[in-house]
């Protein structure tokens, strides 16, 4: 039982960090301009990519199974996709899928897809 509200907690802290990442909030102008130091130590930061575990938090919420589940049924199913124990096809579908759908979102094309691609998938 432990393990399983660590799980949420760490699902729930995740979800937060990748929205706030995805939607970076709007700064005042105002707030900017004071602080032009702080802008270099926040680039690299940006560069950041999203870890494995980011990656599979990402895929098992992106999951139509996911959307339909309701309460124990969802945690469950959180709890076995997160572990890794989610069929392999499935799963490669799904990271197939995401990974396809940012290369479309950063309009990659060519040899930059390809490469772009084969990383995201690796991860």
């Amino acid at each position: 039982m432990k393990q399983l509200l660590t799980l949420l907690a760490l699902t729930g802290t995740l979800s937060l960090a990748l929205a706030q990442t995805a939607a970076p909030a709007a700064a005042p102008a105002a707030a900017a301009a004071p602080a032009p130091a702080a802008a270099p130590a926040a680039a690299p930061a940006a560069d950041k990519k999203p870890t494995a575990q980011q990656n599979r938090m990402k895929t098992c919420n992106a999951d139509p199974k996911a959307k339909t589940l309701k309460g124990d049924e969802r945690k469950a199913f959180m709890s076995k996709c997160l572990s890794g124990e989610e069929e392999a096809g499935n799963s490669q579908q799904n990271k197939m899928k995401t990974c396809n759908e940012e290369a479309g979102k950063k309009a990659l094309k060519g040899d930059v897809r390809k490469k772009f691609m084969s990383e995201c998938l690796k991860g």
